[in-house]
């Protein structure tokens, strides 16, 4: 994390500052200076500094002041502290007040890059982990499907998640794009972090400080820096979800980064390299985004080295109960209470619907039966009045036109449907089914291969 890190070094005397700010340098740091502790806490106040080198005899503030100041106020910045022999007491009492190590003058070149190193990759970890905090009060669900079209989706993602490959992610809302997004990122072993973005949900403006940060006085408001999803993002995954209402001008720059691996935060003339893998997803096709000048042509075949497409769960209606139970349990644990049983009328209306909110309106759809349930039973009348008149068509017989009348057709259609009941209720478990079915397991593994349900 050395290269682009804000380095401060507070020391009164000038010219101990400035060997420590060569050092700073040729490592690639940003370094910021001040003479005594008030102008090095004011420059922390405005600036996103990552590490404090201090002396501790200054004047206006000293060193134990200066760290006083920082706990007081929230700073999590580690802080090195300078010391001359004879005064490590001192050291050491500055680091039972919270300093992170002490380097003794005449200064060792390679053990003050050995501290600092270490004090900066304390910084990165304490920033993942103050990310990863606030990522654990948002529920991401997980996996849940045995159906060939997640068969297929699964294999991608143990293809793709080992290569650096960029991927584009298409699917309608509610699908789970983002979940599989994590899912690569997991399978990728970036050391990183996976940052999400949602670039229809914020203003063009406001979108681009987010992606690349911005320094002080890059603009109005602008009153300390900050650091982008990029930076934070690197050595690990940046998720930009529905990528086809990113503003044009920030997908060229986008695409500028990508070629580059270099950013410029907002208002700074300093590049900073990075490493990261660029994932994208939309609701929409892609190719009309395209066409249509939404999304850029170049940006297009740039991020989609590798295409992830997923299914509606219309298209996957065996996975419903599953996920429905899935849910069930969830909602069952957040509020204490028994398991509860979807009835065979429930199943078959679910089934039978439409979803065009695809899996989140199926987890709402839970939420709300478990809510409003007194005991353990889910029953026809916990769902939502639209859906009492789904009727779950393939089970009927109908024979509307001539063709209907196809007996083979009708009978393979008719026991797809009994199939794909079965192993719902069943859980997917093939012994099961076949047993609710009252057929061999083989018979039922042929027809299964038949049907290329398997």
């Amino acid at each position: 994390m050395l290269t682009g890190s804000r380095v401060l070094v507070a020391d009164d005397e000038a010219n101990a500052r400035r060997v420590l700010e060569i050092l700073l340098r040729k490592l690639g740091c940003i370094v910021f200076s001040a003479a005594d502790g008030a102008a090095a806490l004011e420059l922390i106040a405005d600036n996103a500094i990552d590490l404090l080198i201090t002396d501790l005899n200054m004047p206006n503030m000293n060193g134990l002041e200066l760290l006083a100041a920082l706990r007081r106020d929230g700073y999590q910045l580690p802080v090195i502290v300078v010391t001359a022999y004879g005064t490590v007491e001192n050291a050491v009492a500055a680091m039972k007040q919270g300093a992170f190590d002490f380097i003794i003058r005449p200064l060792d070149v390679e053990q003050v890059e050995m501290v600092i190193r270490r004090a900066l990759d304390v910084r990165k970890i304490n920033l993942e982990n103050e990310f990863l905090r606030a990522e654990m009060n948002k529920s991401w669900g997980e996996f849940v499907g045995q159906s060939p079209a997640m068969q297929h989706i699964y294999e991608l993602i143990r293809q793709a998640g080992p290569s650096k490959a960029s991927i584009f992610i298409v699917g309608e809302t509610g699908t789970g794009k983002e979940l599989v997004a994590r899912a690569i990122h997991t399978q990728s072993g970036r050391r990183g972090l996976f940052v999400a973005i949602n670039c229809a949900a914020i203003p063009a403006d406001i979108l681009e400080s987010e992606l690349f940060g911005y320094v002080r006085g890059a603009f109005t408001g602008a009153h300390k820096d900050k650091i982008g999803k990029f930076e934070l993002a690197h050595e690990g995954t940046l998720f930009l979800d529905e990528i086809t209402e990113m503003n044009p001008a920030i997908q060229a720059k986008l695409l500028r980064v990508l070629q580059e691996s270099r950013i410029d935060r907002l208002g700074s003339n300093q590049s900073i390299a990075i490493d990261i893998r660029i994932i994208a997803a939309t609701n929409r096709d892609p190719l009309a985004a395209v066409h249509a000048g939404r999304l850029r042509e170049d940006l297009y075949y740039r991020i989609n080295v590798l295409s992830v497409q997923l299914p509606p769960l219309r298209e996957r209606t065996s996975d419903i109960p599953l996920l429905a139970q899935h849910f069930l349990e969830k909602y069952r644990r957040s509020l204490g209470g028994g398991s509860y049983l979807l009835s065979d009328e429930v199943v078959q209306v679910l089934m039978a619907y439409n979803w065009p909110g695809n899996v989140r309106e199926l987890e709402n759809m839970m939420e709300r039966a478990v809510v409003l349930s007194p005991g353990v039973a889910i029953g026809i009348r916990h769902l939502p009045q639209e859906m009492h008149a789904s009727k779950p068509a393939n089970l009927l017989l109908s024979a509307d036109t001539p063709e209907d009348l196809d007996m083979e057709a009708g009978v393979a259609k008719l026991e797809q449907a009994y199939i794909q009941k079965a192993l719902a209720l069943a859980l997917g478990s093939k012994a099961k089914a076949a047993r609710l079915l009252n057929i061999s397991e083989r018979t039922l593994w042929y027809k299964l291969k038949k049907y290329g349900l398997q």
